[in-house]
């Protein structure tokens, strides 16, 4: 399972002023939302961050809502347009396909009818989140939606367990589903999804033994898009008082904490989608399939897209393919390929909110217990001194005897789900001895280090994850760490130990000194740079001019050491790396070393680079798809990317036209909380988190940002007070 954000790397395009309008309402519905909107209060701290106090629930998501637009309504939207499957009338036609994909997996009409059948307070939540957001246009009406200019109470059940784009294919491709559906000479061009996305999160629980005053800690560090995970509190008198980070357009706190109990999710790859190979027959000029012997009707269903082009719409109408396992998404070997999914519930959506309200650990195995969240592991811990970790939640029982990351067999129910594993049968651990645990999208083997569950003990689609470079750089700190505290945990968190060089740098000397004659041009070329890396510790740092040789060499080298996210049977990043070396002859290792000298040269005149010269933070507009400039002000980053082992994530590269690497990805919102007889938590985002340019909180966290200098969590309202820079209800 992978997660995509196909329109973070994409220029946005908006409708022809025509097709802009302001938020229409009647006297009665405007009277209404006047109404809640006076049963909630907003106090902005002087970082910018919401604090949201309701009466009820619904009044505080009404009021999160309303918070999330007035610091980017345009994320918030563009996360629904895409949940909606209508990129493309934002976009273009290359986008066609890729609503397609949405439209095939995600039902707006099953979402609808969820809707009306939904449980009293979800539907109140549900109303509030359309009605937050739908009074904020038209108490805005400068702002110009992209195309939503009404939000539906049901939109949030398109896309219900918190995570940027996640969305489970089973490995199908963008590509296979255009080669399926599209016709013959189709010169439609499209955006593929980055499937091996290079980056990741971590999570830190420790328990009460391995901290300084005897209470467990949470480390909560998801590496995202930048500016895709703001910051809020959200707070009634109905119980709820939840603190973290919500992905834009969201009402529930994804990651974060209450006063009892703290979460972060970790990106799973336990396998929730599957694919199947489907036997098709055509009688009677209609298309069946074959199961258990017999013959079945292939559901068809039209499914037309609008794709904006000159200004205007123009329709596209697909014939789609399901049958009993769902949609028909590729074809491989002569056989169509079915997908089975579970890419959105209202089981999952009640699930994200009733987590965020839980007052104990038997309360929140309550609501693990709903087995509904697909695309998440979770670190967990708690003001009783639990610690807990659990691989995945939404985890359907299958024969153990198939390699389920392949294509099985459609003919038979035999490769049917049949049914869902227990949570207590999942990975997971509770209260390990070893006193902490971790995840960083690595395998659950060693998530307590010595102490973790054995792979013996569950089936193979359970856990295929493997380990990578973060996962071996947290066991090694946390196995040696004790009387943690805030500060230490931040620290530890900030480790920038590369890993991966651990194994990559010793190959390379090796290879250099044993095959290299001393009397030779490349050696003269060659021995200054090496010498530096053989001097370097591993760490990377803003001065380090090893850091830049290493990282920049490193991408040049056998793409599969790249690969974190693995499937079952197959090597995981650590073992490729060294079956890379093991095998690796000197062209495969001096001669990405000379390119990388020859690249800097050109471009710096020189390969002397400090990583912090080259590794910058930029944030010079509000825009989804950032332009960057070398000309224009940046900040030097210290810290590298995650897929060479370092736990804070800055994944950087050179843009158009820029001769510097910009940051894109990595450490969003970071926190870290300890659950004593009050909250005490320190936090910190990517730039700020004000989408606005105009705003104070715009970039205000940069320097914190590059310097790893959390600031202090105001969780109790008379902290909040304290720091309070404006207080106001919804519309005023």
């Amino acid at each position: 399972m992978k997660y995509f954000n196909i329109y973070s790397t994409v220029t946005l395009c908006f409708l022809s002023s025509s097709m802009l309008f302001a938020q229409k309402m009647t006297t009665s519905e405007l009277a209404r939302l006047q109404k809640q909107s006076q049963q909630v209060t907003i106090i902005r701290d002087n970082w910018g961050i919401a604090h949201v106090y309701g009466k009820t629930d619904a009044d505080a998501v009404f009021g999160m809502l309303y918070a999330q637009c007035e610091d980017d309504f345009k994320r918030v939207e563009m996360n629904y347009i895409e949940k909606l499957g209508r990129l493309s009338e934002v976009k273009g036609q290359e986008f066609l396909y890729n609503d397609l994909e949405i439209k095939l997996l995600i039902d707006i009409d099953e979402a609808k009818a969820d809707y009306k059948k939904a449980a009293p307070w979800l539907q109140k939540l549900l109303n509030s989140y359309a009605d937050g957001i739908n009074y904020y246009l038209y108490k805005h009406p400068e702002v110009q939606p992209a195309l939503l200019n009404h939000f539906e109470p049901w939109f949030p059940l398109l896309w219900t367990d918190g995570s940027i784009g996640a969305i489970s294919t089973g490995g199908l491709t963008t590509s296979e589903l255009k080669s399926f559906y599209g016709s013959a000479g189709d010169k439609i061009a499209y955006v593929e999804r980055e499937i091996n996305v290079q980056t990741g999160s971590n999570g830190f629980a420790i328990g009460p033994s391995k901290t300084a005053y005897g209470n467990a800690i949470l480390y909560i560090n998801p590496h995202t898009t930048f500016y895709f995970r703001p910051e809020i509190q959200i707070s009634s008198e109905e119980g709820l008082q939840a603190y973290g980070a919500v992905t834009w357009g969201q009402f529930f706190i994804y990651q974060g904490f209450n006063e009892n109990c703290g979460w972060m999710h970790t990106s799973s790859n336990v396998d929730v989608a599957d694919l199947y190979a489907e036997n098709i027959v055509t009688k009677n000029k209609k298309l069946f399939y074959e199961y258990d012997t017999q013959l079945l009707p292939v559901v068809e269903k039209k499914i037309t897209i609008k794709y904006l082009e000159n200004g205007k719409l123009i329709p596209k109408t697909f014939t789609s393919y399901f049958t009993n396992h769902g949609p028909i998404m590729a074809k491989r070997n002569g056989k169509w390929i079915s997908l089975k999914s579970f890419n959105r519930s209202v089981k999952s959506l009640e699930q994200s909110w009733i987590r965020t309200k839980s007052k104990s650990f038997v309360d929140y195995k309550k609501a693990m217990d709903i087995k509904a969240n697909t695309s998440n592991n979770t670190v967990y811990a708690d003001k009783e001194g639990n610690i807990a970790y659990w691989h995945g939640n939404f985890v359907p029982i299958r024969d153990p005897k198939l390699n389920w990351s392949k294509v099985v067999d459609g003919t038979t129910n035999a490769t049917q789900w049949k049914g869902l594993h227990e949570v207590s049968e999942i990975v997971h651990s509770y209260n390990p001895e070893n006193g902490w645990l971790q995840n960083c999208n690595s395998t659950p083997f060693t998530v307590a280090g010595t102490n973790s569950p054995k792979p013996e003990n569950y089936p193979p689609y359970m856990a295929p994850d493997g380990e990578n470079f973060r996962g071996l750089n947290a066991v090694r700190l946390l196995n040696k760490g004790n009387q943690y505290t805030l500060d230490r945990v931040i620290a530890d968190g900030y480790d920038t130990k590369l890993t991966v060089f651990e194994f990559l740098i010793p190959a390379l000397i090796s290879s250099f000194e044993k095959n290299i004659n001393t009397n030779t041009p490349l050696y003269k070329e060659l021995i200054a740079p090496i010498t530096v890396l053989k001097n370097w510790n591993y760490y990377a740092h803003e001065n380090s001019v090893a850091t830049t040789l290493a990282v920049e060499w490193a991408y040049q080298l056998e793409p599969i050491i790249q690969k974190v996210y693995t499937n079952e049977g197959e090597l995981d990043q650590v073992q490729n790396t060294i079956q890379f070396l093991k095998n690796a002859q000197p062209n495969d290792l001096l001669p990405p070393l000379q390119k990388v000298l020859n690249e800097l040269k050109t471009k710096f005149g020189s390969w002397e680079i400090h990583w912090g010269q080259i590794n910058r933070f930029q944030r010079t507009s509000g825009a989804i798809a950032l332009d960057y400039d070398d000309e224009q002000e940046s900040l030097p980053i210290g810290f590298g990317p995650a897929v060479w082992g370092s736990l804070p994530a800055f994944k950087s590269s050179c843009q158009k036209d820029t001769q510097k690497r910009y940051g894109s990805n990595g450490n969003s919102f970071v926190c870290a909380v300890e659950f004593g007889t009050k909250i005490k938590a320190k936090s910190l985002l990517a730039g700020g988190n004000s989408g606005n340019p105009n705003s104070k909180h715009f970039f205000d966290q940069a320097k914190r940002y590059q310097e790893g200098q959390f600031k202090d969590v105001l969780f109790y309202k008379e902290d909040v007070l304290k720091h309070a820079e404006k207080t106001y209800h919804p519309g005023e």
